[in-house]
């Protein structure tokens, strides 16, 4: 009864109509964290028939008492401009002083409308963190996932594990040599196909080992996933899934195989994934993947050392990455990487690098080598090929090339590094955030919606540099390259907010996250598994 009234309370007060012109973070905001809300009135696109213009001064209420707690006028965006990337012109709320833990809503009273809810509290999410992390879980292959881990709405029972699938994996090249049959179960589907690829797991699974070891504390042993309980972060869990699986690719000489999956754009596309009961391939080896491999594992090897259970899996890590890089390191010596292994007889995904993304994973390979062996053949590689990198040579620190970053500036935090080349990162980096050419650092007022990246990262899949535009900024902060990393953790900030609702179409651009206080988000994403039409 006490739950029914509260809810009533509730209801009553919050009485006019969400509306799509102001647009906040569903989740909330940090309690001492800058908080502005956009309020758009549209002029170019889909919705130009619409209009408005707020009130000279807005509220922000209480969702629970429907006290007033804030009150402050909005700022006009650039003079009333038409913003290029939205089509909106539009104002700023500033509400930044707010910082009382609670729940709230702002409140156009003029025209009778208001935001969706939000939480301020110390820690808003917490819980966005652990949903948005599970995808890897649903992305698992050879594997069931029963309602208690993956939800009624989204299980499946097991996949990939007929015969002829994936721990029957026969080369594509020689398929009825039965000899060359592997078992490579396991590992991540790719993002949007039942395939699993070597190269395309590299930037993903150094993403993850950097999110953990950034923060460690806030990842917790609680995702709802098989391993949770069992005493270990589950974001190691979730990385071992994958590294189990890499290293079935890999052979013992270091070479490694490429990809594996379909030889039909019509085989496996059935949904769910345990439909599926076409034959599947895995693809030859080559020297990107090696390249991949070396670095992938040189640096999950220094992650699971500091784990006391998982010092013997961290020493087969680093093992296989020693394999690995000085199996690719005569090709690139010699000027004969292979870049042309991927003929596409596996459909689809062209899983080739260039010479100079493999010789980038070589480095980046070498800097973890070098940290846990101390071997001078590594060190000696990252000094000499380092420096001619984009960072180094031209001052560019490219977004798209983050693990190479990360790497990069964690040499400097090595006990015994060459200090000319110190001094060398040291200048790059300084030059590139106090010059700031492209405004890629801190805090820009080049949109309307405060999430600022160039025209040209706006393509497929561009979520992903537009996350790497935050993590740059969050990297650069962390390693105190000037005094202005307060403005880039909030640069970083506002595109985490734009994720998560402060964009131009209001939504939240993680799938079905209404349990976890997202009122509008998106309910499908493009997956084999949940495409149009499937249930």
């Amino acid at each position: 009864m006490k739950f029914f009234l509260l809810f009533c309370c509730f209801w009553s007060i919050y009485s006019f109509s969400q509306t799509d012109f102001i647009h906040i973070d569903q989740f909330g905001y940090a309690s001492n964290a800058p908080k502005f809300a956009v309020l758009s009135d549209p002029q170019i696109g889909f919705n130009s028939s619409l209009s408005y213009s707020p009130p000279s001064n807005l509220s922000v209420i209480d969702a629970m008492t429907g006290q007033i707690v804030f009150t402050g006028s909005p700022t006009l965006w650039n003079n009333g401009s038409t913003d290029a990337f939205s089509g909106d012109r539009g104002w700023h709320f500033n509400f930044s002083s707010l910082t009382a833990t609670g729940t709230y809503y702002i409140n156009d009273a003029q025209n009778a409308i208001q935001s969706h809810p939000f939480e301020i509290s110390p820690t808003p999410y917490s819980s966005v963190l652990m949903a948005a992390s599970r995808m890897f879980y649903y992305n698992r292959c050879s594997t069931d996932k029963p309602a208690i881990y993956a939800g009624a709405n989204w299980s499946d029972g097991m996949c990939f594990s007929n015969a002829l699938q994936d721990g029957e994996c026969r080369f594509i090249n020689d398929p009825l040599n039965t000899s060359l049959q592997k078992d490579l179960s396991g590992g991540w589907f790719d993002a949007g196909d039942n395939n699993k690829y070597v190269t395309f797991a590299e930037n993903a699974v150094h993403d993850l080992i950097e999110a953990y070891v950034s923060n460690p504390s806030v990842f917790k042993d609680n995702w709802g996933i098989p391993e949770s309980g069992n005493g270990v972060p589950d974001i190691l869990d979730e990385l071992k899934w994958e590294l189990d699986w890499l290293l079935k690719m890999t052979n013992s000489d270091g070479s490694a195989h490429i990809k594996m999956g379909n030889q039909n754009y019509n085989d496996n596309s059935s949904s769910p994934p345990s439909m599926n009961t076409d034959q599947r391939f895995y693809g030859p080896t080559c020297t990107s993947a090696s390249a991949s491999i070396a670095s992938i594992f040189a640096h999950a090897a220094l992650l699971f050392d500091t784990i006391p259970s998982f010092q013997a899996y961290a020493t087969t890590l680093a093992t296989n990455a020693e394999n690995a890089f000085n199996y690719a390191l005569p090709y690139f010596t010699n000027g004969t990487l292979e870049t042309d292994c991927d003929d596409q007889s596996i459909v689809s995904g062209d899983a080739d690098r260039n010479p100079e993304e493999q010789k980038n994973s070589l480095i980046i390979a070498s800097v973890y080598l070098f940290e846990r062996t101390n071997n001078a053949t590594y060190h000696q590689f990252f000094i000499t090929n380092s420096i001619i990198t984009e960072q180094l040579f031209n001052d560019y620190w490219d977004p798209y090339q983050m693990p190479l970053n990360d790497a990069l500036l964690h040499y400097k935090t090595l006990p015994n590094p060459d200090n000319s080349l110190v001094a060398e990162i040291n200048n790059s980096i300084t030059s590139a955030v106090n010059n700031n050419w492209s405004n890629y650092f801190g805090v820009t007022d080049l949109t309307l919606y405060r999430d600022y990246i160039p025209n040209w990262s706006y393509h497929w899949g561009s979520n992903r540099p537009k996350a790497s535009f935050a993590s740059i900024n969050l990297l650069v902060a962390d390693y105190q390259v000037n005094l202005s990393s307060a403005s880039q953790r909030q640069r970083a900030l506002e595109i985490m907010h734009s994720f998560h609702g402060v964009n131009p179409l209001n939504l939240v651009y993680l799938s079905n996250m209404g349990n976890y206080g997202a009122e509008q988000s998106i309910n499908e994403i493009y997956h084999f598994w949940f495409r149009d039409q499937s249930d």
